[in-house]
């Protein structure tokens, strides 16, 4: 290496190069040689069978520090990457061996090329050798498998929709809520004790108390003053309810004043002897709940009865209601069932809508609030993407397309000397003035000898005029080469564009396609228009283009 060095400088120094410019080359391309070196592609075969697959591996060493960008998507063309494998990585020192492989094939027998493949190290680039592979085709014995005609097509029925799974689940869900709302709210609970005993008079709710009073065993028990409280309780609540509406929280001497100036007034017919005793009664209580005072249990039970004989007096001297207080009191009941009815249909409508809005939520946060709302209240052009498409041949050239609804023929009216010159066929659905339009069209030329051929350039112009005549405008054009799938090319001029809304001087912003291809004497023509920013609009427009198909007219046969 020293000697080759050596031989080296001389050379360049025999051309002038000093000594350090000779350093300088040298470590140039030393640095580049061992630089090139890390980068290594191969395959583990070049020769396959149709559909068989090669695995491809690129092979890079670099500095930990270089960010490496290996080749991505179909860029191993005329194979087909069939898979990408994960990037295989081994550290070494300060180094970083890594190994990229690709699945490649091809589907067609021939001899094909590899092209190299870019990558990247750094901020350099670097590209791989590029490699030969052999596709053979698979050979058929026929002396031990014949040959069959084409099978006839066979009618596949059309799989069962699925729709009554989702009723069903509908159905399911609304029974479970009805149940529920039913259940809860609307069913006529069975009554509790307590509810039968509340819906008792306040006379038959007393007289229950004090047998209630009797089955306690406070007085077995020696319990005196929760007996004077219960008793005392039943007393005033029987009060409160029928003469004096303060008399559960009103002192004993306040209640028995209230009871007196209701006799004197002759708003009630109890005698002063009545009211005595119930007077002696409740000071007696008091003294047992307050001062610890212990009667007789004797004298206990005779105050009962004295309480029970006291709500029988109170009842026989309350005046009978009027006419006017029963109907009063009917109407106060009616009021009361329509409230609690009133509150349930509340209860039940803020529970649908509670239900619809988590409903709609929930798809919402599935599949987009925008799609869930145009799927309840309708969309034209969602409606159209999601209805039965139809696939048919038009005009002659036939342009095979498919299109939400079938194009009517719609042949505009030519003047005689015009229709010497050419031949238009029409097919269409709406118009630019409507949120979406498709529109077919073939013009056939009586080309005559020495006449240029079509300029598709030039009929994309006038397509452009005649959107404006139609009232478009503000049209930005862009044109690019377009390949139908069945590869005829054509050209393709597309933009935004101002559309103008029907019976109106207004206009929305719209977006409009058109495609133009030429065969010989004959144009064919797709123009498409759209609203700005409708979704399902440029969905169906993918779907359209995508599906065009020039079909190639045949020769004459020769008799």
């Amino acid at each position: 290496m020293t000697n080759d060095l050596r031989f080296m400088k001389n050379k360049i120094s025999a051309f002038g190069v000093p000594s350090t410019g000779f350093l300088c080359i040298v470590f140039f391309l030393l640095s580049y040689f061992s630089f090139a070196q890390q980068i290594s592609s191969s395959a583990d075969t070049t020769s396959i069978k149709i559909g068989e697959q090669i695995t491809y591996k690129v092979q890079v060493e670099t500095d930990t520090t270089n960010l490496v960008v290996f080749p991505e998507g179909q860029t191993f063309l005329p194979l087909e990457v069939i898979d990408s494998y994960k990037i295989d990585t081994t550290k070494k020192d300060a180094t970083y061996k890594l190994v990229k492989k690709y699945g490649l094939t091809q589907f067609d027998s021939g001899t094909y090329t590899i092209p190299r493949q870019k990558i990247l190290i750094g901020d350099k680039t670097f590209f791989s050798d590029s490699l030969k592979v052999e596709v053979k085709s698979i050979v058929v014995d026929t002396t031990k498998q014949g040959l069959y005609d084409i099978k006839p097509i066979i009618e596949v029925e059309k799989s069962p929709s699925q729709w009554w799974k989702y009723l069903l689940v509908t159905l399911l869900v609304l029974s479970v809520i009805s149940f529920l709302l039913y259940w809860f709210l609307w069913r006529k609970k069975p009554l509790t004790k307590e509810e039968k005993i509340a819906l008792l008079p306040p006379y038959d709710r007393a007289k229950l108390a004090l047998q209630q009073l009797d089955e306690s065993g406070y007085l077995e028990n020696a319990e005196l003053k929760d007996y004077y409280s219960e008793l005392t309780f039943i007393i005033r609540k029987y009060l409160d309810e029928k003469v004096y509406d303060r008399a559960l929280e009103s002192t004993t001497d306040e209640l028995i004043n209230r009871l007196n100036l209701l006799k004197d007034g002759n708003q009630i017919a109890i005698s002063k002897e009545d009211i005595k005793n119930i007077e002696t009664i409740l000071k007696r209580a008091d003294l047992v709940k307050f001062a610890k005072s212990a009667p007789d249990i004797e004298l206990a039970k005779l105050d009962r009865n004295t309480i029970d004989l006291g709500i029988d007096q109170v009842k026989q001297a309350l005046p009978e209601p009027t006419e006017e207080e029963k109907l009063l009191d009917q109407r106060y009941q009616e009021e009361r069932e329509k409230k609690l009815k009133r509150k349930k249909i509340v209860i039940t409508v803020v529970a649908i809508i509670a239900l619809a809005v988590l409903t709609f939520i929930g798809f919402g946060l599935k599949y987009g609030f925008t799609y869930v709302k145009d799927t309840i209240i309708g969309h034209e052009t969602k409606e159209l993407l999601e209805g039965n498409w139809v696939t048919s041949d038009y005009g002659f050239p036939a342009i095979t397309i498919s299109t939400p609804k079938v194009l009517k023929r719609d042949n505009p009216p030519l003047p005689e000397e015009i229709k010497e010159q050419l031949q238009i066929t029409v097919f269409n659905y709406g118009s630019v003035v409507e949120p979406f339009s498709v529109k077919l069209s073939t013009i056939k030329i009586h080309q005559q000898e020495g006449q240029e051929e079509v300029d598709l350039n030039q009929v994309s112009e006038k397509a452009i005029q005649e959107f404006e005549k139609q009232g478009v405008s503000n049209m930005l054009v862009k044109k690019e080469k377009f390949v139908t799938p069945n590869n005829a090319e054509g050209l393709k001029t597309y933009g935004a564009a101002s559309l103008p809304v029907a019976n109106s001087d207004n206009f929305y912003e719209g977006e409009y396609v058109l495609l133009h291809f030429t065969t010989k004497n004959v144009i064919q023509e797709i123009a498409i228009t759209y609203r700005k920013g409708d979704v399902y609009a440029s969905e169906i427009v993918d779907r359209i283009i995508d599906s065009v198909e020039l079909v190639k007219e045949e020769a004459p046969k020769k008799e």
